[in-house]
């Protein structure tokens, strides 16, 4: 059986595309940068970094399938042209690699911040949308990147496209964003709230539907891979009801919201130091996320769970690894 090629395996999504794999008996290849391991799995490692293409020809060889999930996954970076660097140019050096090396079948990890969501209503992968709906540089980066991805699909080279949602769950090292929000609701940072929207998704559940993708998925296609539209009031509701913490009852104006945006974000560009309210991240505030996985559920099987168990593991998990005092 040839090796698995799974890029990001250091990362949350990642970590748990692998552990999917190694599950189901698959060998499982791990690109890392430097000295990185990846924690608790038995993977083979192989240095090497997207941005460079000449690294690359080693973690590609001999593999059947390449997972490629990592991504700058940041709502800002003193210099975004960083985020273009790994997200599009790293794509484009994968894809190239895992051409020449004749891999039988490449699953990208886009986002569904790729997805077009009309006003009031629920995206899916039909929906029109351009780069200039893209907030901020890692959106318009995975969006450029995805474009990379589509074009090697059309070119011959069998990629299937999945667009996750908003995963939960355990082993969010970093955190993620997503992540963030659950950490900052346990550590009491967070006094109110915005009236927004996101899809939440067990982790694990993401992480099998890329498996179905790699089986299923017909190559040029993007699949949603989400589960429950909610609301930020009825995300926090419930971790409340998980984690015994209050939650909060002021909702603010948008306005105040977005104006702590710009403070806490220029005072970032001075200190160095993320933002507590990264003005991109306010700004998709301003829209609902919500979507469907009706394509994934239908023509993959994709059959997440209640996001309730991700939500209870993403607490223990952070309260047990020492993220929250």
């Amino acid at each position: 059986m040839k090796p698995a090629l799974v890029t990001g395996a250091t990362g949350f999504l990642g970590w748990h595309v692998a552990r999917a794999l190694i599950g189901r008996g698959h060998k499982v290849r791990a690109l890392v940068r430097g000295g990185k391991r990846v924690p608790e799995l038995d993977v083979e490692t192989v240095a090497g970094d997207l941005r460079n293409f000449d690294s690359l020809g080693r973690a590609v060889r001999d593999c059947g399938v390449v997972f490629h999930v990592a991504a700058d996954y940041r709502l800002w970076a003193k210099n975004p042209a960083e985020l273009y660097e790994s997200n599009v140019e790293g794509t484009r050096n994968l894809l190239r690699a895992a051409a020449a090396a004749g891999v039988e079948r490449v699953v990208y990890t886009s986002t569904v911040g790729c997805i077009g969501v009309p006003a009031g209503g629920q995206g899916d992968e039909q929906q029109p949308v351009g780069l200039e709906q893209m907030t901020g540089a890692y959106k318009r980066s995975k969006f450029l990147a995805e474009q990379v991805a589509l074009a090697f699909a059309r070119d011959g080279l069998p990629v299937v496209i999945v667009n996750p949602t908003a995963p939960v769950g355990d082993h969010d090292f970093r955190p993620t964003p997503t992540g963030r929000i659950v950490l900052d609701y346990l550590r009491g940072g967070m006094p109110a709230y915005v009236d927004t929207g996101l899809n939440l998704v067990d982790a694990r559940d993401t992480a099998e539907g890329h498996l179905l993708a790699w089986e299923r998925g017909r190559p040029g296609e993007r699949y949603i891979l989400g589960c429950e539209n909610l609301t930020l009031e009825q995300i926090f509701e419930r971790l409340e009801r998980i984690s015994g913490c209050k939650s909060p009852n002021l909702r603010i104006p948008f306005a105040l919201a977005y104006a702590a945006g710009v403070v806490s974000t220029a005072w970032a560009h001075v200190s160095g130091r993320e933002p507590r309210a990264p003005l991109d991240g306010v700004r998709m505030a301003r829209k609902k996320m919500w979507v469907s996985s009706a394509k994934a559920n239908r023509d993959l099987g994709f059959s997440p769970g209640p996001v309730d168990a991700a939500l209870s593991r993403a607490v223990e998990w952070f309260r047990g690894h020492g993220y929250v005092q």
